[in-house]
C-alpha cells in the first residue's frame, strides 16, 4: 500500500494498492472516532462490494446502514441527492458520524455532497472503485449534483477524512469505463508533466496501475494544496472539460464524463493551435494519446450546439468564462474569453 498526503483546508491521506476495500475498517477506524456510517453505493457496485466493506467496517466494530441509488449519471440529481439526507435523518446519524462513498464519481459526488451539507456538515470517506474516480474525482474535495441547466451546477468543497483506492476494483469495469479514467490520466500527464504523459504512450496503463494512480493522485494533490477552491491554478485540471461538458448536456449525459473529456481535450486542442495559443503539433500529440487508448476524437455536436451548452457552465464568471490551453506538453495556462471568445473558440475547435 501506498500513501500520498494532500494538504488542504483540512489533510487527508490517499490510500493506493490491491485488495485495500477488504481491510478499510481498519484504516478508517484509525481517522475517525465515530462508530457509526452510512454507506452510499449504486445499484452496480453494490452487488460487487457493499458487502465487503459492510463486513470490514463491522469488523473494526462499527454500526453500518447502506443506501443503494440508480446506478448512473442520470441519478445525480437534487432528488437523489434529497432521498440520500432523507434515509441520514431516517437512521438518525448525527455530526459525529460519517458517510462512506462506495463507487465511482457519482457516488463521490452525490455522498460527498450529501454529508457537506446534512446538520451542516459531517465527516465522508471516499471508497472510490472506478479508475476515474480514484485518479481523479475521489481527491480534492469537490462535491456536487447535476441541474437541469448543467453539470455540477450545486455542490460544495468538502475534503474527505481519507480515500481508500483499491486498484483491484478495477477488474470488474467494462472497458469503456476503465477508459474513462484513461482520458484524465492523459489530462494530468498533458498538463503538468511530460514525462508521465510520455511514460503512458510507451507503457499500457493496465500494466501499471498503482503507479499510475498515485502519479495523478500526486499530480492532482499539488494543484489542490496551491489552490484548493479553484480560484487560479486549480483551473488547469479543466483542460478538455468546457467543450467536455458541454459534449455531456448535449448528449443527455449519454456520453460518460471521460470520453466527452477526451474529445474535449482534442477540441481545445485544435482551437488553441488554430488561434495561435498553443505551438503546432499539440493536436497530433493529442490525437496520438486518445487513439492509443481507443478514445474518440469526434464531435457530433454544431458548433452552436456546443457554445449554448459551454454558456451554463459552472466555470463561467460574470460575462467570461476561462478556457485552458496548452503551452506544450506537461505545461498549461488559462485564458480568459468573454462570449464572443467563445463563440470564436468553438468554432475553431470544430
Amino acid at each position: 500500500m501506498e500513501r500520498v498526503h494532500v494538504r488542504a483546508s483540512r489533510d487527508y491521506d490517499v490510500l493506493i494498492g490491491e485488495g485495500l476495500l477488504a481491510g478499510c475498517g481498519g484504516e478508517i477506524a484509525a481517522v475517525t472516532a465515530s462508530r457509526r456510517c452510512a454507506l452510499v453505493t449504486d445499484s452496480t457496485v453494490a452487488p460487487l462490494y457493499a458487502r465487503r466493506v459492510e463486513d470490514s467496517l463491522r469488523q473494526a466494530g462499527m454500526d453500518v446502514c447502506t443506501y443503494v441509488f440508480p446506478a448512473g449519471e442520470q441519478s445525480k440529481t437534487l432528488a437523489t441527492y434529497g432521498a440520500i439526507l432523507g434515509f441520514l435523518a431516517e437512521n438518525r446519524l448525527t455530526r459525529s458520524d460519517f458517510v462512506a462513498a462506495l463507487g465511482g464519481g457519482v457516488a463521490g459526488d452525490m455522498a460527498g455532497f450529501a454529508a457537506a451539507t446534512y446538520q451542516r456538515g459531517i465527516d465522508y470517506i471516499q471508497l472510490p472503485t472506478t479508475f476515474l474516480a480514484a485518479s481523479d474525482s475521489s481527491v480534492g474535495g469537490k462535491t456536487a449534483v447535476d441541474l437541469p441547466a448543467g453539470k455540477n451546477l450545486a455542490g460544495a468543497f468538502w475534503p474527505p477524512r481519507l480515500v481508500v483506492c483499491d486498484c483491484a476494483a478495477f477488474s470488474t469495469l467494462p472497458a469503456d469505463t476503465f477508459a474513462d479514467g484513461v482520458a484524465e490520466t492523459l489530462k494530468h500527464g498533458l498538463i503538468a508533466d511530460r514525462d508521465f504523459f510520455d511514460f503512458l504512450m510507451r507503457q499500457p496503463i493496465r500494466d501499471h496501475l498503482p503507479a499510475v494512480v498515485r502519479r495523478n493522485v500526486e499530480i492532482k494533490a499539488a494543484v489542490v494544496a496551491e489552490d484548493e477552491f479553484e480560484s487560479g491554478k486549480r483551473k488547469l485540471l479543466n483542460f478538455g472539460h468546457t467543450l467536455g461538458h458541454a459534449i455531456e448536456k448535449c448528449s443527455g449525459y449519454t456520453v460518460t464524463h471521460g470520453h466527452a473529456v477526451a474529445v474535449g481535450m482534442v477540441l481545445a486542442a485544435r482551437a488553441a493551435e488554430r488561434l495561435g495559443l498553443s505551438p503546432k503539433g499539440t493536436l497530433e500529440t493529442v490525437l496520438a494519446g486518445n487513439r492509443r487508448y481507443g478514445l474518440p476524437t469526434e464531435c457530433a455536436y454544431t458548433a452552436e450546439e456546443l457554445y449554448d451548452a459551454a454558456t451554463g457552465d459552472k466555470k463561467r464568471r460574470g460575462g467570461k468564462i476561462d478556457v485552458v490551453v496548452l503551452e506544450e506538453i506537461g505545461r498549461a495556462k488559462t485564458i480568459p474569453l468573454d462570449m464572443d471568445g467563445l463563440r470564436a473558440f468553438v468554432e475553431a475547435a470544430l
